[in-house]
């Protein structure tokens, strides 16, 4: 079992690291790759064979883990911002998919209890696959971002209630309706008990036990905390609240990113989850038969156009009608134009209460499959649609309302408003030992706002009493740097000589922003090269600067003056750093001088 286990990860991964690769070059999204991938190592394809339970289980740890860091950055706050849109754009785009399934499968000769069960799986979109779409198109942590998550969410909180509801509805013995009545009640009343603890209880006790794992100054125990904290509540949330494990990850990730580890969890505790996220998109292929799209043609057809056509439409409609601009009808509209790990869920319970055929589970997962396939090539191609429109006051004009200028227009303004508040220059200090403290004053003096990132919870809760902006994360992570807005800044100082992954974090601060200014510390000379070939533009070594220091101080006892002093001090750094000069300033200011170096404030 442990070697399959293995066989089957290695599988999985390598294949879908090539389909993946393939599908990227060729203008489409990684996604599809992984789909195909799964599709090649299941069953209705010739060659190896991956072992199907393991794969599914290997992928639900994917899902935890992934629903856990949209928790981390989905606050509460913008859960409730949000259900004025979310709570009856859900329910409402729910009922009408169910509709349209029922109708659809009574057309094949069904029964309405079929066909509610099959439009029950086709309303539920896939949340694993919105949160990729909206992420690879940087549009997660925007306002549309927050709503689409909002909506799965109460999306996932209705199908949990009708998880709850089959058995008791169609289970083989007949229920009154007072019985089916405490079934919902209970099952309402453990959803809300279980966000209660969580949200209340839970955020008391949560940062406390992060706190004391930072304390031990251990990343092991803190990744292992972290961990224990989402994989733990999520398998909680099923056995004792009976709500799915991803929902239960996703309210421990809300209590999390309550706390001051929150970046810090992102950049240390979850490595894994974009592995495991992949191999959730491999299990979903490897359900796919190619025999299914010749033996049931028209009823795959009939669903991709309810799933492709129908759910969008209402969606737009129906979040038109609430208010919101035509951005985020057609963002949210497209975004949830698929199926996926609910649909499966559902279509395996109908099945085992013999209320769905073999039949109608075949035309979810090829419906599935293809979806999630067109999904991300469909949004694109509404960016580039909206940007077009943008572009054409015109055609503008027509394609928006009256609200949505006034949404672009308001946009523009808090666009400005940003650029005014952000006109100061920032420069990034990693670490605040007395280098760092020392940098961390030169730059306000002169300045330049610092954003400290540090590892030690309370001089980070101490720099920002003192109003320093400071963020508690391992800068060797590079999710940390999406709170530091590197574009804007016009200087990386590496400050700390101990920093490992150092060149790949310079290289990575100057492929966002090429004219960031890099001045990196180091212990020993041999470093220097290697982190100037990565990008840093000046080095200083510990080794070099006591070679200085101690030249200084001879050359000062034997009686030596400044000329003698600055000519042996040239001849050393050519020496030791190859460079005897500096690279230019930070910044140049108005009132620079000639040679134009920033004049400091004396």
């Amino acid at each position: 079992m442990h070697l399959d286990l293995i066989i089957t990860l290695t599988a999985a991964l390598t294949a879908a690291l090539v389909c993946g690769y393939v599908t990227h070059r060729a203008g489409l999204s990684p996604i599809v790759g992984y789909l195909l991938a799964g599709v090649a190592l299941g069953p209705g394809s010739p060659g190896f064979t991956a072992n199907k339970e393991l794969a599914d289980q290997l992928a639900e740890i994917g899902v935890i883990l992934l629903m856990f860091g949209v928790g981390l950055q989905f606050h509460f706050e913008d859960l409730l911002k949000t259900r004025r849109v979310a709570i009856p754009g859900a329910i409402c785009q729910s009922l009408a998919a169910t509709a349209l399934g029922a109708l659809l499968c009574v057309q094949f000769g069904w029964s309405w209890s079929t066909g509610i069960v099959f439009g029950l799986a086709v309303s539920v979109a896939s949340t694993v696959v919105l949160i990729r779409v909206l992420s690879d198109s940087n549009d997660l942590h925007t306002p549309v971002g927050h709503i689409a998550v909002g909506w799965l969410v109460v999306e996932d909180i209705f199908t949990v209630l009708v998880l709850v509801l089959l058995p008791a509805l169609f289970g083989g013995e007949t229920q009154s309706a007072g019985a089916i009545a405490t079934s919902v009640a209970w099952a309402v009343g453990q959803l809300i008990l279980l966000m209660v603890i969580m949200l209340a209880a839970g955020s008391r006790v949560i940062p406390k036990l992060l706190e004391h794992a930072a304390a031990t100054r251990s990343r092991e125990l803190f990744t292992l905390t972290v961990l224990v904290i989402a994989l733990g509540i999520a398998i909680g949330s099923a056995k004792v609240f009976g709500v799915s494990m991803a929902l239960g990850a996703f309210l421990a990730g809300m209590v999390v990113g309550r706390s001051e580890f929150s970046v810090r969890a992102v950049s240390e505790a979850l490595p894994m989850r974009d592995a495991f996220a992949v191999i959730f998109f491999v299990s979903v292929g490897m359900l796919f038969h190619p025999r299914y799209l010749i033996e049931n043609p028209w009823l795959i057809a009939g669903t991709l156009a309810i799933i492709l056509i129908g759910k969008p439409l209402a969606a737009i409609l129906i979040v038109s009608v609430l208010g919101c601009s035509v951005h985020s009808a057609l963002t949210i509209g497209i975004a949830l134009a698929q199926i996926g790990e609910f649909s499966f869920i559902l279509a395996t319970l109908g099945g085992s209460l013999g209320i769905l055929p073999d039949t109608a589970t075949n035309a979810l997962v090829a419906a599935a499959i293809i979806s999630i396939s067109i999904n991300p090539v469909l949004y694109r191609l509404n960016r580039r649609l909206e940007s077009w429109a943008r572009k054409h006051p015109r055609f503008w004009l027509w394609f928006g309302t009256p609200r949505d200028r006034k949404h672009l227009a308001d946009g523009i303004e808090d666009q400005s408003r940003k650029r005014s508040r952000s006109n100061e220059p920032a420069a990034i200090v990693v670490g605040y030992g007395p280098v760092g403290r020392t940098v961390t004053r030169l730059l306000r003096e002169n300045g330049v706002e610092p954003i400290v990132l540090e590892l030690n919870i309370d001089t980070v809760r101490q720099l920002k009493e003192d109003g320093i902006n400071a963020i508690c994360g391992d800068a060797t992570h590079f999710a940390t740097f999406d709170k530091t807005d590197v574009s804007r800044a016009v200087a990386l100082i590496l400050s700390t000589a101990d920093v490992h992954g150092r060149e790949e974090m310079i290289r990575q601060c100057r492929e966002i922003n090429p004219k960031i200014r890099v001045i990196a510390r180091t212990a020993f000379l041999k470093d220097v090269p290697s982190l100037k070939e990565a990008g840093a533009d000046v080095v200083f070594s510990g080794e070099g600067e006591v070679a200085l220091t101690m030249t200084e101080f001879i050359l000062r006892q034997l009686g030596a003056v400044g000329d003698q002093i600055d000519r042996e001090e040239y001849r050393i750094r050519k020496e030791l750093f190859g460079d005897p000069t500096f690279a230019a300033p930070l910044m140049v200011s108005d009132d620079s001088d000639e040679m134009g170096a920033s004049k400091v404030n004396s």
